[in-house]
């Protein structure tokens, strides 16, 4: 299984947002899998293109990753809203 974390700042529009585990060969397959368990997330990850919106960024571990990056078992995904302000 893999585990997909979450920056707390999507706490914001996902209340009951937790660490899941999914299975899945790839990132995309991954955040299908997140949709499922929190509708609305794709939306707010991807556009109307499928492509990650400017403001997302995915790590597989420490790596930065690209939805067509391949995942295996024992592998952490982390989801991170960028943040701006002062």
């Amino acid at each position: 299984m893999i585990k997909v974390h979450f920056t707390s700042a999507l706490k914001r529009f996902f209340p009951n947002l937790q660490t899941i585990e999914v299975e899945a060969s790839d990132v995309s397959t991954a955040l299908l899998q997140v949709e499922e368990k929190y509708p609305g997330m794709k939306s707010y990850l991807m556009d109307e293109t499928e492509q990650l919106r400017p403001h997302v960024n995915i790590f597989i571990g420490e790596d930065i990753a690209t939805l067509e990056n391949e995942v295996s078992a024992n592998d952490e995904i982390f989801i991170f809203q960028a943040l701006s302000g002062g």
